[in-house]
This record gives structure tokens, sequence and C-alpha cells, in this order.
């Protein structure tokens, strides 16, 4: 399954292909009892996009065939033993995805000439992926952070690793030693390697950048190169040879103190564009001023969804399921946002108080 959405991928996601390109939504669930019937619905999505090519006029006979054997590849490729908050399947001729996503994601078949992203790009805002570059004297690690957790990323030829002459890791965990190593010209060398390679994934795959490491490990790796320059330096050791869950323990206060900075920030944003008259709030109002990219700032508060009817000129707001309505209204203007260069800012549940979930900061 797919987990890493870079520029260039997204570029690839939103390409026009000859119809039917099926986008295959429908929620999933981490933990015991909800996630009993994942299986049986998800099953039950894919038979009714099947249903949705039958009955399509203007899909061909061999385009159906071939539109369904992607769909039932993708379905022998999920592994629901790992089911995150949502599951997105992507179909065409020649060609099927697979994505888990940390947001919910509303049940429905959409068959058109491109696949429907919006919720791929809001489940990417919202858990703000990063990576986390984990030094040593014999190895660099790469790690894929997200809100919860972290994983190591094979990418870029990440680990990199070399050969240290009477190099021990744990004891330099266990007793803080200061390895020679480190002032060594081939140290030296190993960084200015990590450096590049390091430079090179965050081209392709741009995000913020934590570097954790012995305090030598990281001045040289200042010294050396230029990718680590706007990266944050966590002085912890240990983590190269680490496990994921002993580099999220070191990365949670980290986060947790910026998730906090970040959310006043928006917090004063949102005052001062209330007194200048550039605030807007509620999706109906977000939804209009999205769609002329007039928003600067846009604020949501995390498990904020709604339905809603499009009227035109305005949203209705609707139950959730009722015929026609609009099941990820928030997620399109999420995406609408960030097409027109918005600041997108998840924040927690009820801070946005008589906002009704969601409110932003207009340029005009």
């Amino acid at each position: 399954m797919e987990h890493v959405l870079s520029p260039a991928t997204l570029t690839e996601l939103r390409r026009p292909r000859p119809y039917p390109a099926v986008s295959v939504l429908t929620p999933t669930h981490r933990r015991e009892p909800y996630n009993a019937q994942d299986q049986v619905r998800l099953r039950n999505v894919v038979a009714e996009a099947k249903r949705q090519l039958e009955a399509d006029p203007a899909v061909s006979r061999e385009r159906r065939a071939e539109v369904a054997r992607r769909l039932d590849r993708a379905l022998s490729e999920v592994d629901l033993t790992h089911a995150e908050d949502g599951l997105v399947i992507f179909a065409a001729s020649g060609e099927h995805q697979v994505w888990s996503l940390a947001r919910s994601v509303p049940e429905r078949v959409v068959l058109s000439d491109t696949f429907l992203t919006r919720n791929l790009v809001s489940a990417q805002t919202a858990d703000r992926p990063y990576w986390v570059l984990s030094l040593a004297a014999d190895r660099v690690t790469l790690w894929n952070g997200g809100a919860d957790r972290v994983t190591e990323a094979r990418v870029g030829g990440f680990p990199l690793t070399r050969r240290v002459e009477n190099f021990d890791p744990e004891r330099q965990q266990r007793v803080g030693d200061l390895p020679s190593a480190f002032r060594e010209e081939r140290t030296r060398q190993f960084l200015r390697e990590t450096d590049a390679a390091m430079s090179a994934v965050l081209r392709d795959h741009p995000r913020r950048l934590y570097v954790t490491g012995e305090p030598a490990a990281l001045t040289l790796l200042d010294e050396v190169g230029g990718t680590a320059g706007g990266a944050v330096h966590v002085p912890r050791g240990g983590l190269a040879h680490g496990t994921p869950e002993a580099v999220w323990q070191a990365m949670r206060p980290v986060l947790e103190a910026e998730a906090r900075r970040s959310t006043d920030a928006v917090a004063r944003a949102l005052e001062t564009a209330r007194g200048r008259r550039e605030f807007a709030a509620g999706v109906d109002e977000l939804w209009q001023s999205a769609r002329d990219g007039r928003v600067r700032l846009l604020a949501v508060e995390e498990n904020y969804r709604v339905s809603a009817h499009d009227a035109g000129d305005h949203l209705i707001l609707t139950e959730s399921g009722d015929l026609g309505s609009r099941e990820d209204v928030v997620d399109e203007i999420v995406e609408q946002c960030l097409e027109t260069g918005a600041d997108v800012r998840f924040v927690p549940d009820g801070m946005l108080g008589e906002a009704d979930g969601i409110a932003g900061v207009l340029r005009y």
C-alpha cells in the first residue's frame, strides 16, 4: 500500500486517463471491534464499482474487464491488519494503486477521467508528515514520521552504513562516550554523503526535517553540508540503531511542543483577522472563499466532517448519506486552499468555538 504522497506522485495521479478511471473510497478502523466489518465493507464497495462499470454504456467490454481485473488485484493487495482510518483504491486500464490514510474518508465510488485525490491531500495535510534523520558514526537511518508513529524509510539509499573500527554503538549510548570517529576525515566524508542523499530525498519529498544524534554528530553535519541548515536538531544518540518506538518517544515531546506553538499562532492570526475584517467562518463561507482563491490561512478542527448539498452559490448542510450530498466537502475546501497557496492547519477539536469547526484568514 502507498503511504508517501510527493508532489510528483500527486501530479501523476491527477493526469487525465482514458475513461474510466475508478476511485473507490471506504473508511477503515485501527482497532477491534470496529474493524471487524472492514473486509466485508471493502468487498462490497469494490463490487459496487464493478456494478457501475457494468451499467455504464460508455465503457467497452474490453475496458470493463481490464479495469475489473485491476480492482481485483488491488483488493488482493490490501492488508487490513495495519489499517488506518481510510482506504483509497485507484484503478484504470493498465494500473492500480492502494492508499492507506490516517484520516477517515466517505464511502463512495467515482468513475471519471481522473482519480479523486482530494482525500489523499487532506489526509497528508492533517498528518503533517516529516523526516527524522538519525546519525551515528557507522550508520545513518531515515524515518518516516506521522502524527502518532514513525517507520523506517528505505528511500534514497537509506540506511547508509560504513565500517568503523573499534566502534560500539551500544557502549556509546550507555556511557555517553564521544567516539573519536567523529573527528576523522572518513566520518566527515560519510556525513557529506549523508547530506547529499538527504538533499535528493527532500527534492522529491519535501518535508520538515529533524536530525537526531550526539551533539558532535549534529555539529559535524552542519559543518560539512547544507541540508541540515533548516532542520530541527534533537540531541539524542543511539537512534540510528534504534527501534521505531524509541525514535517516536524521542520525537513526541518535540512535536507536542511545536504543535502547541502552532495552535497558539493560529489563534492569534484568527483573532487579528477579526479586527481587520479578514475573518471567515463556517463551511459555506469558506467553500466560496476557497473557490475564489481568497483564503490565506485555513484552520480546521482535526475531526471536523460535514455533508452538504451544492446549491450553486452556497452550500446547504445535510445529514451524512443523503442522496446527492457532498460527503467530503471539508476535504474539497482543504485541497482548493492548498491549490491557491493557502497555509492549512489542523487544530484540536473545540478550538474554533463559534466558528463551527472551520475558519480562515482572507487575503482580501
